[in-house]
């Protein structure tokens, strides 16, 4: 009623006609690879993002696992008319996010994010106590009562906000292991556009 422009995140093609269907304006297609919670599907970004876009009419943003202006490129070439990047940001000086958890993400290898929860919502964050705990628990069966329990309140609060590197959730996408710095959000603008023009000129070329 009042023009606001809606723009739906979805993991998969039927949740994207969907949004589409009740008039959102876009949706951002978010890939397994994403930080935070996921879909039930665990379709990636390079899978998910061309079949959004052969799929919808409303503009496809996309997101998961981009952290640079390579992943931008990538990106476009999909079909996606731009991008979310969550993590890369997240990692800025200007966001509000714990020193700790900043640190935390930089040290970060290709194999230092973890997705657990699935019963109750699947979460990839760092490894850390918390997700040996959590993983354990679900290897042995733990059902979502169980789940709940160990997730407890405020969890994402105590470790991206609050800095508990060991038993907060750190939620991370796998982009998190391409992160080296933590620049301000207009060093990270100007580098991306960077990146970005270097990798279109490579296939210019």
């Amino acid at each position: 009623k009042n023009n606001i422009v809606v723009v739906h995140v979805v993991p998969s093609v039927k949740f994207a006609l969907k949004a589409e269907s009740v008039g959102c304006d876009a949706i951002v297609g978010e890939g397994f690879e994403a930080g935070g919670h996921n879909g039930a599907d665990e379709i990636t970004t390079f899978c998910l993002i061309p079949q959004l876009a052969d799929a919808l009419k409303i503009p496809v943003i996309a997101a998961g696992g981009i952290s640079d202006g390579r992943g931008i490129l990538a990106a476009l070439a999909l079909g996606a008319e731009g991008v979310q990047l969550g993590t890369r940001f997240a990692v800025t000086e200007e966001s509000s996010a714990h020193p700790n958890y900043k640190k935390r993400v930089i040290e970060a290898k290709d194999n230092d994010t973890i997705l657990v929860l699935k019963k109750i919502g699947a979460a990839r964050m760092i490894k850390n106590e918390f997700t040996k705990s959590v993983y354990r628990e679900e290897l042995n069966g733990a059902d979502e009562s169980r789940l709940k329990s160990l997730l407890g309140e405020k969890r994402e609060r105590l470790g991206i906000f609050e800095g508990d590197e060991e038993n907060g959730m750190m939620e991370a996408g796998q982009g998190a292991g391409l992160i080296k710095n933590i620049p301000t959000v207009k060093e990270l603008m100007k580098s991306l556009t960077g990146e970005y023009d270097n990798a279109l000129e490579t296939f210019q070329d």
